[in-house]
């Protein structure tokens, strides 16, 4: 069943991006390629997807995604701020229209102080960065199944708003 919702959410954001001709980019820690992996499930998602970076070591996330290295060490890789910097960075580093961005701790065990299924999802564009905070539930599948989910669905709601 939810791979029935992250097959709808991709297939509506896939659907916009190519209706208006715009493109994508992702900044994945958690997830480790998975939202990436779902787009380029898709048919024809060439047009639109320009490519992504795993960024799962901290340092990578300024590295390859450009969070700056202040931010980092100011509010760590688990952050509302952290993952707008992702899906802002990617989205200006990959020269998309929109990026795409997620960051959490899939557990089992608490990374830092921050409970595990913690997750933060960022959709970057043009006009607006939104970050969403999830409290995921269940094993480390799961929650990285979630947050690809959630992440999808975001980007799709900010891709409509902004070209409405």
């Amino acid at each position: 069943m939810a791979q029935d919702r992250i097959g709808t959410a991709v297939g509506r954001l896939v659907e916009l991006l190519l209706e208006r001709g715009v493109t994508l980019a992702t900044a994945e820690s958690l997830t480790g390629g998975m939202v990436g992996a779902v787009l380029t499930d898709v048919p024809g998602v060439s047009a639109v997807y320009r490519g992504g970076v795993v960024v799962y070591a901290t340092d990578l996330k300024a590295k390859l995604a450009g969070v700056p290295d202040e931010l980092l060490a100011a509010v760590g890789p688990v952050h509302p701020d952290t993952a707008a910097a992702l899906a802002t960075g990617v989205r200006e580093r990959l020269e998309a229209d929109y990026g795409l961005a997620t960051t959490g701790v899939a557990g089992p065990d608490p990374q830092a102080g921050i409970e595990a299924g913690t997750v933060y999802v960022a959709a970057a564009g043009p006009r607006s960065v939104q970050v969403r905070k999830l409290q995921l539930s269940g094993d480390r599948s799961a929650v990285r199944r979630g947050s690809v989910q959630a992440v999808l669905e975001l980007g799709a709601e900010v891709v409509a708003e902004e070209l409405d």
